[in-house]
């Protein structure tokens, strides 16, 4: 059975947004799924988080999904660069870079330190999703931009959608489900 593995960012948790909706979505399409909760979410950092994702990595297999929202999209790029199995498919939603404005950048930076190596992180995946809206009030549409640049894929770019959070009405999220079937 093929996996879906989803992170999410600064404040997350499991049950928030469209997680649960893309759970039950990915799995009516035979996958399983792992949403981990980070620990100490309002205040992430990596020495917390990457014992989480490293005792994923003997899960990943070549039809492997990760999605990554916000803080969660950066972790889901770090996860590639200790990967050792090339995925299927890596969709990243509002995702952060480091470039601001991003409302918890300090927070956030630590998972920033040193940049992405982008080389290794395109061989990892057979196909990279990007989403990102202009009105993020969290993280500015560059990071989308530049992920995208970087993945050598077109951002999907959704117009007034916030944060892609409850917030912003994104309790599911079809757009994303719709570009990652081709995938599944």
């Amino acid at each position: 059975m093929p996996t879906a593995f989803f992170f999410h960012g600064t404040g997350g948790h499991s049950k928030e947004n469209w997680f649960p909706w893309m759970q039950a979505e990915l799995t009516k399409r035979g996958y399983d799924t792992v949403i981990p909760d980070f620990p100490n979410a309002d205040a992430p950092h990596p020495n917390a988080w990457y014992p989480v994702i490293d005792s994923l990595l003997s899960e990943v297999e070549s039809d492997t999904v990760v999605i990554g929202h916000s803080l969660g999209g950066a972790v889901a790029l770090r996860f590639l660069e200790r990967a050792d199995t090339v995925v299927n498919t890596v969709a990243l939603v509002s995702p952060t870079l480091g470039i601001p404005p991003i409302k918890y950048i300090e927070g956030d930076h630590p998972f920033l330190e040193g940049g992405f190596d982008w080389e290794t992180i395109r061989t990892r995946a057979r196909h990279f999703i990007v989403f990102h809206s202009d009105t993020d009030p969290y993280v500015c549409m560059e990071n989308g931009k530049k992920a995208a640049e970087q993945l050598g894929v077109s951002l999907s770019f959704v117009p007034n959608a916030g944060h892609f959070n409850s917030i912003a009405g994104f309790e599911s999220f079809p757009q994303l489900l719709r570009e990652l079937e081709p995938y599944l």
